[in-house]
């Protein structure tokens, strides 16, 4: 029918017409903000090389299209500059009362470490607060008393004289830290006195001051090393920015050889959380960084800006978010960062970590250098050896030992129970838990040197404790008991390894550390006929098979004197083993004792079983020192040992250990393997005891 008889549809409202920004406008918008952005800059207190790159970095992105992504590059570029703490430091606070105060509070024995820790807040806090000797030089008197009265305003232990030979003196009686001086002077004058300063006192630093100042005596001046020069009238506000400047430079490099802190331990033992603990004494901004599974280097020094998404490294985003140039850095887990073929991270560690080289380290990303040797870096590992040797030789490790039992107990009851319980929604009106439960968390649930699977094990409990009063109802209180602990828990996971009962033939007990601290384990000698064959068994590593071999082969040279049949071994096959094969095992420390097992077997002589020994042995029969003694000396404790064979070389180590450690043992130090054959073995054989 078409359009006839029917209403014509509205036109459509026409679009109102957009404004197109003109490329003036653009440009107006542009010029603006770049005036607004070269004003920060140039407020922002940048260093004078970083300030020119900054300034370049403004006029270049003038001429670039807002659009661009090279514009949006730059401006990225600039924010990151100017939001690093270039001039911003926290003021430390070195109590030391307060900051033993601060570590009691947040761990519980590591007695050692404190101390340790303490004893390098206590040096800070000396080396942070000397007194500045500045020396005046200058013939007119007036000048002399003048800055003499400005100077020791602002804290200066002050010296004036008259001319340089007068300067010299001074300096030979007591150095300065810095030295003003005039430059004409009758005797001997500025620049002579500064040749005998760069000669005789390199360090100390030297301003030079002149009523007859030209670019020609400044030039000369500062080539003779002068590391300022300023014009007379003196304008003091300089001056006095100068003089605190260079002696900021001083007492910076008085503070090169200052150490940084590497805590060792096994995992749990509160290394992490010691580090913050340290910040908060300090009053220093804290942050964290951990290198575990870190494979590339950019991710600690960045990319270079020619790359696209490109960002700077963890460590200055670390010091920018921290806000100050004087953070505490805590570079977690170190031992764990990749080390391959594709490259190592650990690198970067030996420039950020060398105080003569860290006060210019350089983020690939900025390219620009920066002072990081206000910085307290401290670095945890579960084990040094894992490190390169060029890094651990730039680090001061403090071991952290194992907690002992009743050091688990009392964390447990002070600290960790009460957290866990407010954690899952508990109170002391709801539950109770009875210090025998906790101590048999501590024995029988856990096997480890630090807290983490105890405070597992606590939230395990806590768990199960709220399911069971939101099922009963919240009006009875629960009284946690050990039996409670079993029906919650299950059986226990693990129970500690009883030493035996009866002396037996072949059989001697050691003490082995491992990263859950100390152990003992039983080496298990037999004889059978054969054709001279050592058979080790027991998943041992190359080093324990060769502790057997070198045991063997001192008795078959020392067979004589223990009245074995020096042809022993021409009819015989000797088998060592050592339980528990599922586990690998590896180390010296069983050298001792697999010696007392052999020597055993060929002389019908049981092993007394109350003895344990550790030890390494050489092919002369000499009984070498071994590491791990205080976990070792804790198992033997734990196991019902009376008796613990040592080296004569691990002594120092015992006679420093908590009296907690050492207990009821009765510790024995031998040197030769005669001695040590001597307290384990019985005189004669007892009847059954092979049975």
């Amino acid at each position: 029918m078409g359009w006839f008889g029917k209403k014509k549809p509205p036109a459509p409202e026409a679009e109102p017409e957009r404004e197109i920004p003109r490329q003036e406008d653009s440009k107006a918008v542009s010029s603006t903000a770049h005036d607004s952005l070269r004003q920060r800059v140039e407020s922002a207190g940048l260093p004078p090389d970083v300030l020119d790159t900054a300034l370049s970095e403004c006029d270049r992105a003038i001429a670039l299209d807002p659009s661009s992504p090279e514009y949006s590059i730059g401006q990225n570029y600039l924010e990151f500059l100017l939001a690093l703490p270039w001039d911003k430091t926290t003021k430390d606070d070195l109590d030391i009362a307060r900051a033993e105060e601060v570590l009691n509070a947040r761990h519980y024995g590591l007695r050692r470490v404190k101390e340790r820790i303490l004893e390098f807040l206590a040096v800070k806090n000396l080396r942070g607060k000397p007194t500045a000797r500045i020396l005046l030089v200058d013939d007119e008197q007036i000048a002399r008393e003048n800055l003499s009265i400005v100077f020791e305003a602002d804290g200066f232990e002050v010296t004036a004289v008259g001319n340089g030979l007068e300067a010299v003196k001074a300096m030979e009686k007591e150095p300065a830290d810095i030295v003003v001086s005039d430059l004409k002077m009758e005797g001997m004058d500025g620049m002579e006195l500064l040749q005998v300063l760069r000669q005789r006192w390199p360090d100390t630093k030297v301003i030079m001051l002149t009523g007859y100042a030209t670019v020609k005596t400044a030039v000369a001046a500062m080539r003779q090393g002068a590391d300022q020069y300023l014009g007379k009238p003196v304008n003091l506000t300089k001056l006095r920015k100068y003089v605190n400047e260079l002696f900021e430079q001083s007492l910076r490099a008085q503070h090169l050889r200052g150490p940084v802190l590497c805590f060792s331990g096994p995992p749990g033992m509160g290394k992490t959380s010691i580090g913050k603990a340290i910040a908060e004494a300090m009053g220093r901004k804290f942050f964290r960084l951990s290198l575990a599974g870190l494979r590339d280097e950019a991710e600690l020094r960045g990319h270079r800006r020619t790359y696209v998404g490109a960002m700077p490294g963890r460590i200055l985003q670390g010091v920018k978010k921290a806000g100050s140039k004087n953070p505490v850095i805590l570079l977690d887990e170190v031992d764990k960062a990749v080390q391959n073929f594709q490259g190592d991270a650990t690198a970067v560690l030996l420039e950020m970590l060398d105080p003569e080289q860290n006060t210019a380290f350089v983020d690939h990303y900025m390219g620009l250098p920066f002072d990081l040797s206000a910085t307290l870096f401290i670095c945890t590992v579960n084990s040094v050896e894992r490190l390169p040797a060029p890094l651990r030789d730039r680090l001061e490790v403090i071991e952290f030992p194992s907690y002992t039992r009743q050091e688990k107990f009392k964390i447990a009851m002070d600290f960790l129970v009460p957290d866990q319980l407010r954690l899952h929604g508990l109170d002391e009106r709801l539950v109770t838990v009875s210090p025998e439960a906790v101590r048999q968390i501590v024995t029988d649930y856990t096997r480890e040197a630090g807290l983490r699977g105890l405070r597992m094990q606590l939230a395990a409990l806590c768990r199960k404790l709220a399911k069971h009063i939101l099922a009963n109802g919240k009006d009875r209180a629960v009284e946690v008991d050990t039996d409670t602990v079993v029906e919650l828990l299950g059986p226990p996971p693990f129970a500690a390894t009883a030493a035996q009962l009866r002396p037996k033939v072949g059989l001697a007990t050691s003490l082995v550390w491992t990263e859950i601290g100390g152990e003992i384990i039983f080496v298990e000698a037999a004889r059978m006929k054969g054709n001279k064959q050592l058979m080790l068994t027991g998943s041992l590593g190359e080093v324990l098979r060769e502790s057997a071999q070198t045991s063997l082969s001192y008795i078959r040279s020392h067979a004589s004197e223990y009245g074995i049949d020096p042809d022993f071994y021409e009819v015989s096959d000797i088998h060592v083993h050592i339980p528990a094969g599922a586990v690998s095992k590896e180390g010296p420390s069983a050298g001792v004792a697999i010696t007392i097992a052999l020597l055993s077997l060929l002389t019908g002589r049981p092993v007394r079983q109350d003895v344990a020994s550790t030890g390494e042995l050489s092919l002369l029969g000499e009984v070498l020192p071994v590491g791990g003694v205080r976990e070792k000396l804790m198992a033997a404790q734990s196991s019902g040992i009376a008796t613990v064979i040592l080296p004569q070389g691990c002594a120092t180590k015992v006679e420093s250990m908590e009296a907690e450690v050492v207990g009821n043992l009765d510790i024995r130090f031998v040197s030769s393997m005669e001695e040590a054959a001597a307290l384990a073995l019985c005189d004669a054989p007892t009847p059954g005891d092979n049975a």
